[in-house]
């Protein structure tokens, strides 16, 4: 059993952790919206056809925010064709992935079923295919409280009140060859910086992501960022990263150690965020949105086959991934990636909530099911909440092991979330606490299985978390046994000393 020692001293902070890392994110893409969160027909549909199966799963997940309508969707999107009276909204071509677009769930729906799901609402405009008008309009409706031509149509579809939308994307992916609109980063920084400055002129109390890098593969990466943040660094409070890993053929060691290169990612988009920041003299930091992340089961090859060979219908079964507790593995770790740099990623958007690249997965007129990665998001987002600690490793090797500790003070709890990489062997961790003590362990959840490549589906939870973890107190130090390949939540009742 490889034994590894971890220094924890609430002195060492690495941030505190904003709600809205826990958040998701809906596009109109396969059956995310349309047999998703929206299925007028189905037994537990509510009055406006929303799953209240689904509404509760994602009040169960700890989601905070969920940013809409995309994602490549967006870039082609006339937010008008999706508000006002269903019947007179427009049947439309939906490029980005081939399919029709009946326009009945739109920002007004949206925003019902955000309130509904307590949820907060965080909106992308159209910069691929439209502009600066286009996003004042949309603005202008949300927010505006009346006496314009966009407000009061707002007010027209029966909604007084503004929407008060707080959060906006400049577009999305608008470095990806594949993006309708796609742009130059001196051409879309240009765009970018003129819509949020009259943005703001509008609603001051808005906050703006510009978007960064699609992957950190990108050959534009991280050049794009810095040229990008130059043009726009003094009207925008985020730059927005994007990134999915897959690999699971490299072996389960590497292909779970990805995790560290999102760490590295995001260091490296801040070392750019700073770099202008010095360079401009500026006093503002610009902070993150990671606003897209997960993993990805299917190539981007197979993905543009499915939607050639189900196009121009609406709502096709497309990218419908079915995950493993392998990929748990590596999600836990993407989670985890985000929680280290708490200080600086104050926004993120696991990818996507319903059906694709999903947590959750729903039958027509049927059921649900939670896929394993559901797990580690729930887990997080209940308990992760406080700040971060730098906890360091003083004896052992840290290889295939992978932890956080945050520190709930007002509710006196320590919690680590750890994943043991390692297929072959245990780990046994010691935590010397510094300052701490330790007046009990309240629980140790565990989610673990003989076989790596275990699935969900409905009626079968194969791959799901038991409470029979192994933790102890040890003479003032805290003793805790991660099983070989495994993801681990040990929460800590401490007090100061």
């Amino acid at each position: 059993m490889c034994k590894i020692k971890i220094l924890i001293n609430t002195a060492y902070e690495i941030g505190e952790i904003d709600p809205r890392l826990y958040g998701s994110f809906l596009e109109h893409m396969g059956r995310v919206v349309y047999g998703g969160i929206y299925e007028p027909s189905h037994p537990l549909a509510d009055e406006d056809g929303f799953r209240r199966d689904v509404m509760e799963a994602v009040k169960n997940a700890g989601i905070t925010q969920v940013r809409y309508p995309g994602g490549n969707f967006v870039s082609c999107y006339h937010w008008e064709d999706g508000v006002g009276p269903k019947a007179n909204r427009p049947q439309c071509l939906e490029p980005a992935w081939k399919a029709i677009e009946t326009n009945e769930f739109g920002t007004d729906e949206f925003f019902r079923w955000s309130q509904k799901a307590d949820v907060t609402p965080m909106l992308a405009v159209n910069l691929g295919s439209r502009g600066i008008e286009d996003a004042l309009h949309y603005l202008e409706y949300c927010n505006f409280p009346g006496g314009t031509k966009y407000s009061d149509l707002r007010r027209s579809h029966g909604r007084e009140e503004p929407y008060h939308i707080k959060m906006w994307c400049l577009g999305n992916e608008m470095d990806g060859s594949w993006q309708i609109g796609h742009k130059t980063a001196e051409e879309y920084g240009r765009l970018a910086a003129e819509t949020a400055k009259v943005m703001k002129i509008i609603d001051p109390s808005i906050e703006l992501s510009a978007c960064g890098s699609s992957l950190k593969t990108m050959e534009t990466f991280p050049k794009w960022e810095e040229t990008v943040l130059e043009y726009t660094y003094e009207y925008i409070d985020y730059i927005s990263l994007h990134q999915y890993f897959a690999g699971q053929e490299k072996g389960t060691e590497d292909y779970l150690a990805q995790a560290d290169e999102m760490d590295r990612y995001i260091k490296d988009v801040v070392s750019a965020c700073d770099y202008v920041k010095a360079k401009k003299r500026a006093e503002k930091k610009i902070n993150i949105s990671f606003d897209e992340w997960g993993v990805w089961a299917y190539r981007a090859q197979e993905v543009a086959e499915q939607c050639d060979n189900n196009s121009w219908v609406q709502a096709p079964a497309i990218s419908e991934m079915v995950y493993t507790f392998e990929d748990s593995l590596l999600f836990g770790g993407m989670i985890l990636a985000l929680l280290k740099n708490a200080d600086r990623v104050k926004i993120a958007c696991q990818s996507l909530l319903v059906n694709v690249s999903a947590m959750i997965m729903t039958e027509k007129n049927g059921g649900i099911w939670y896929q394993p990665i559901y797990y580690p998001f729930s887990h997080v987002a209940e308990y992760g909440k406080g700040v971060v600690l730098d906890g360091r490793v003083i004896e052992g090797e840290k290889k295939n092991l992978d932890y956080v500790a945050v520190y709930n003070e007002p509710d006196s709890e320590l919690v680590v979330f750890a994943i043991n990489r390692d297929s072959s062997n245990k780990k046994n961790l010691r935590l010397y606490l510094q300052g701490l003590e330790c007046c009990n362990v309240i629980e140790h959840v565990v989610m673990e299985s003989e076989d790596k490549k275990a699935v969900n589906s409905l009626g079968s939870a194969a791959v799901k978390p038991h409470g029979n973890g192994r933790t102890e107190t040890a003479g003032g130090d805290v003793q805790i046994e991660l099983p070989g390949l495994s993801w681990n939540m040990i929460r800590l009742r401490i007090q100061k000393k």
